[in-house]
């Protein structure tokens, strides 16, 4: 559906302020993916996602939206191509002085869609996002993540194929952010909707993404499946937003071995770590954790940092294959 190839954007071309946005993207998103960018701030998620519906006009490459090479295409074609891409942002963007029914009827009216027509199309998007009963009330007699269900309602005015969401979550909190997660996961399932997320936070994409890009300094460094990503992250920047250290403990001292170990829901869920201590008769440190019970079943990562001694490593990893744990040893823990 949406290929990127060779895409960059460069900011103040030629000058001496000349700003690197995005270098040699290159992606291809397709029907029904809930494809997933993940990064750092500044490096260059908004500006993509910008670029895929050409709000920014890539410098280089090309943008394909259905075979269709947005750059070949006159202003009146781009504008009705927008119409199947539909942006929601992190600031909701609502017209303060306008009830929720109204902000959803607004782009419809400007598109010429009879009033009584929208009107009519705008109470069934806001019943759609569980805003039934909240037709009359004005953003600010909305909770936030209230008024991202209107952004949402209005973004399907269009009957949109696309959903560009950038950073929509960002000002909510955790509750909030899983019950708009769900919603737009429902609305892909039930509606055939594609998604692209932009984030800078990877529990975002482990909820809703099948897919996932992780951009650093504007560079696309890692693609794939998410669990793939999160089972075996490749690059330092995909190991750290999925492991960040502000999630874990400080070092114990410098030195020692570090493993970062992987659980893929083939082992079952319990105490590996004490159980690990006490079998080894060794103290053991965990950096970083981020492990999920599924039905019994251990999923995620962590990160230890063992004694120097090798023989306390050689107990501890044979502990661990006895256990079919994968793991893997670093050179020191990046995250």
């Amino acid at each position: 559906m949406i290929e990127l190839k060779n895409m960059s954007k460069v900011f103040n071309q030629g000058t001496e302020n000349e700003v690197r946005a995005l270098s040699d993207i290159n992606l291809t998103i397709n029907d029904g993916d809930i494809f997933g960018i993940i990064g750092l701030s500044g490096a260059g998620k908004s500006t993509l996602i910008r670029c895929v519906n050409f709000l920014e006009v890539p410098t280089g490459g090309t943008v394909i939206f259905d075979g269709v090479d947005l750059s070949k295409i006159s202003e009146k074609e781009l504008r009705e191509t927008r119409r199947h891409m539909s942006m929601i942002f992190q600031n909701f963007n609502l017209l303060s002085q306008q009830t929720a029914l109204k902000n959803v009827c607004f782009p419809m009216e400007i598109s010429g869609v009879p009033k009584a027509e929208a009107k009519k199309r705008a109470a069934e998007l806001l019943e759609l996002v569980g805003l039934g009963d909240k037709l009359d009330f004005y953003p600010a007699q909305l909770s936030g993540g209230q008024k991202q269900r209107v952004a949402i309602a209005r973004a399907l005015t269009t009957n949109p194929r696309v959903l560009l969401c950038d950073e929509v979550t960002s000002a909510l909190d955790p509750n909030t952010t899983r019950s708009i997660l769900e919603l737009l996961q429902n609305i892909n399932r039930s509606m055939g909707v594609t998604i692209i997320m932009i984030t800078h936070e990877m529990k975002v994409i482990e909820q809703i993404c099948n897919k996932v890009a992780v951009l650093d300094h504007s560079q696309i460094v890692e693609t794939g499946n998410v669990k793939d990503i999160f089972l075996a992250p490749k690059s330092r920047i995909a190991r750290e937003l999925i492991l960040p250290k502000s999630e874990g403990v400080d070092s114990i001292g410098e030195g020692g071995i570090y493993l970062r170990l992987v659980f893929d829901g083939t082992t079952a869920f319990e105490p590996v770590i004490s159980n690990l201590a006490l079998e080894c008769r060794a103290a053991v440190n965990i950096l970083a954790a981020n492990t999920k019970n599924i039905e019994g079943k251990a999923y995620g990562q962590m990160v230890l940092q063992l004694p120097e001694d090798r023989s306390v490593v050689e107990r501890i990893e044979n502990y661990l294959d006895k256990k079919g744990i994968v793991y893997k040893e670093e050179e020191s823990y990046v995250g």
